[in-house]
């Protein structure tokens, strides 16, 4: 093998290598803000939820040095089966987002009905 070509199979190897960290560092991102978000639907209180956030926060940072790319793999999966067995079955949702209690509360106005919207202006001709 020509030096030139071990050179590309290791910048090859070394390129799949961070492809696939940086994939597995978006997978433990997501994977924490939806544990992280799904605390404030078990915990109402916020005192009990920033202990609940503590302690999640220590599983992930006890995890943090782990190298094997494998090893890391199998975790990811274990995490995300975990939080999809104790995800909430009845999610908060904020009352303007989608789903919520007030999200297009307000009818659309039937057909042939002009609305004018003049807030207070007056015409003075």
């Amino acid at each position: 093998m020509s030096a030139a070509a071990a050179a590309a199979a290791a910048a090859a190897t070394t390129a799949a290598y961070l492809a696939r960290r940086a994939a597995q560092k978006q997978r433990v991102r997501i994977l924490y803000r939806r544990a992280l978000k799904d605390t404030l639907n078990w915990a109402v209180h916020r005192h009990l939820f920033y202990q609940d956030a503590s302690d999640l926060r220590e599983r992930f940072d006890a995890n943090k040095n782990v190298e094997d790319l494998d090893t890391i793999d199998k975790m990811i999966a274990e995490g995300e089966a975990s939080y999809n067995k104790w995800r909430h079955p009845d999610p908060y949702i904020v009352p303007w987002a989608p789903g919520g209690s007030k999200f297009t509360r307000n009818p659309t106005p039937p057909e042939g009905i002009e609305i004018i919207y003049d807030y207070g202006r007056e015409d003075n001709a």
